[in-house]
């Protein structure tokens, strides 16, 4: 019998036919299944706003968000740290994620280090984290030892921590500052954590980067204006939010883009306040880069 403690391990009576359901009815399992994870989600959002809050504070003096994780739950944490610097253009190495295993050559080396709790200290300390900086530990079962190695490290640093599990009552939860506890249930197939804990971990972390990045200023009216513009799709992306903010003719934005080295936001601020390029910068850097307060709204 698997306590409440270790419910991504447990197996759910429904599931013991699955092998006699068809491709559609195994479809209809998986996809009501998938349909509970946002209800458990929306019983952690205080958890998960006052860690966001923490990370606000850390990102305004200079630290850095680390991300840990092992397995699917620390593939998540890289995906999510990866897409930071892009659509956020936050200066490489603001947000990073610590992955156990990471640069192992095989898939057998890389799933065995998630037991090496002495790989997750040296993980920090390789980081050099300190006190200025957020680790966010995630971990299904809040017992995987190299997540507990690097939370403890982290703790002994000073830095903030807080995890991301999903079964009540975790060791993980007796190591981190702040817990967001998103408790699923027991998986279609028992202890596959990569289903209904996985899209639940990805749920969490977009919130907590996206709002953090919205409380920044990263964004303005729903509008990635921080976006770096790498590539045609990124390049169109901007041309369009740029009009959109300020209802500019296309030739308009093309020419506020030009000037200003295709920077959305110092597009942005010049056409809004019919000012140079220089001038926007100027009144970008006195509101320290946030739109809404460089445009006095």
């Amino acid at each position: 019998m698997i306590g409440a403690d270790r419910i991504t391990e447990a197996r759910r009576a429904a599931s013991f036919a699955l092998d006699n359901l068809s491709a559609a009815e195994l479809a209809e399992v998986m996809n009501r299944e998938d349909a509970t994870v946002a209800d458990a989600v929306a019983a952690s959002l205080a958890q998960i706003a006052g860690v966001v809050d923490e990370l606000v504070d850390c990102f305004d003096n200079g630290g850095r968000l680390i991300y840990v994780g092992a397995g699917s739950s620390g593939r998540l944490a890289e995906l999510d740290a990866s897409e930071c610097e892009a659509t956020f253009s936050l200066p490489p190495g603001r947000v990073v994620a610590l992955v156990a295993g990471a640069g192992a050559p095989t898939f057998a080396e890389r799933e065995a280090a998630e037991d090496d709790a002495e790989a997750g200290r040296r993980a920090i300390d390789a980081a050099a984290v300190t006190r200025a900086d957020a680790v966010v530990v995630v971990s299904a079962s809040g017992s995987t030892p190299y997540a507990l190695g690097a939370a403890r490290a982290a703790a002994r640093t000073g830095a903030f921590t807080a995890c991301v599990v999903c079964c009540p009552r975790s060791e993980l939860a007796g190591v981190c500052e702040r817990e967001i506890r998103v408790v699923v249930g027991p998986e279609v197939l028992a202890g596959s954590t990569r289903l209904k804990a996985g899209t639940a971990q990805k749920l969490v972390l977009n919130m907590l980067s996206t709002i953090s990045m919205i409380r920044l200023g990263k964004t303005y009216a729903g509008l990635m204006v921080d976006v770096v513009p790498a590539n045609d799709k990124l390049r169109a992306r901007v041309r369009r939010l740029v009009g959109e903010a300020t209802g500019a003719s296309p030739d308009e934005v093309d020419s506020a883009l030009t000037a200003a080295a295709g920077e959305p936001k110092v597009a942005i601020t010049s056409l809004v306040l019919g000012v140079d390029a220089d001038a926007a910068r100027e009144r970008l850097a006195a509101a320290q880069g946030n739109l809404r307060k460089a445009l006095g709204q």
